[in-house]
């Protein structure tokens, strides 16, 4: 009886160690939105850091600390040129100022592996896709446009904290890099790099 007793002790205990190892690790899937900051590098058409921008994405953990999913998000740097005087090869000439402009549009799937399985969950990530990119040059009267498609990649570092207790509801900063493959010979542009952080929500 004893015997018995000390059994279904143990198998109690590994059920409780169980059950707060799968409290902590918490839900399987994510959902995070939010804004984002976003600092073209690495060319001389447009270098800036703005905040328009933002981002959507989502994944689901196959193993505790590792999910796939995708993602979707858009930026737009701009940068003003004041008035100068532009001569072209038939000797013509235009003085005006202009305004350039590199909106581009991200997408693809995600890998996320998280370091713990806390109320604070650390975490690092890969992304890989496709990105839409236009570069345009905004003059007085016209508008000089050009779009593109190219391979993208991006590794982020970042962590999501919920602070509640009793709900998935939290909040996400993360920092990451991104190089996209898109280029356009009329603006000498070989490829878009990118650096920025991003402050969210998560769910």
């Amino acid at each position: 009886m004893k015997r018995f007793i000390s059994i279904m002790l143990a198998v109690s205990a590994l059920v409780f160690a169980a059950g707060e190892a799968s409290a902590q690790m918490g839900k399987q899937d994510y959902i995070n939105a939010g804004w984002q900051f976003n600092g073209t590098v690495g060319n001389d058409f447009v270098r800036s850091g703005q905040g328009y921008g933002a981002y959507m994405e989502g994944g689901y953990y196959i193993i505790p600390n590792l999910a796939l999913g995708g993602f979707a998000s858009f930026n737009t740097n701009n940068k003003y040129v004041p008035t100068e005087t532009y001569t072209f090869a038939d000797k013509s000439a235009l003085t005006t100022d202009l305004s350039k402009s590199i909106y581009q549009v991200p997408f693809g799937m995600t890998v996320r592996y998280r370091l713990l399985w806390t109320e604070v969950q650390p975490y690092v990530a890969a992304k890989i896709g496709a990105e839409y990119s236009v570069q345009s040059i905004y003059m007085s009267t016209f508008v000089n446009r050009h779009d593109n498609w190219g391979f993208y990649m991006s590794p982020e570092i970042g962590v999501t904290v919920f602070p509640f207790e009793k709900t998935d509801f939290g909040f996400q900063f993360a920092a990451y890099y991104s190089y996209s493959t898109n280029h356009n010979k009329s603006y000498d542009l070989k490829g878009l790099n990118n650096v920025g952080f991003k402050l969210g929500i998560a769910f």
